[in-house]
């Protein structure tokens, strides 16, 4: 038959379990760097690069979150729009490099006749 555990045993049971559930995120906590000590931690070029794309890193994730907004106001789900989206863009894409090819393939065409050939 299996003994039962002493009220000395629980109290030990959660006391540990108390410090590794909330004094490991707190360790995790207290030694990780903030955003500012990391900064300081870069070499004067990589902070001047961060300083340089901070405003354009800020107008890509507002606009991403706005196309999130526009995506999450239809009645699909979002991943759905965003996939339909996606496909839309690279179609997009395909036809603009297709359209700039041809250009490109004229103007040597009419090099070619220019120049006799």
């Amino acid at each position: 038959m299996a003994r039962k555990g002493s009220l000395g045993t629980w109290l030990k049971m959660l006391g540990v379990g108390a410090v590794c559930c909330i004094g490991g995120p707190a360790l995790v906590y207290y030694v990780q760097p903030t955003d500012e000590e990391l900064f300081k931690r870069y070499n004067p070029e990589l902070q001047k690069k961060s300083l340089e794309r901070r405003y354009e890193r800020q107008k890509e994730f507002d606009d991403f979150v706005n196309q999130l907004k526009d995506f999450s106001k239809d009645d699909r789900h979002i991943w759905t729009v965003q996939e339909e989206n996606a496909r839309k863009y690279r179609e997009g894409r395909l036809r603009e490099d297709a359209k700039k090819a041809a250009e490109a393939k004229a103007r040597q065409e009419a090099m070619r006749k220019e120049s006799g050939l």
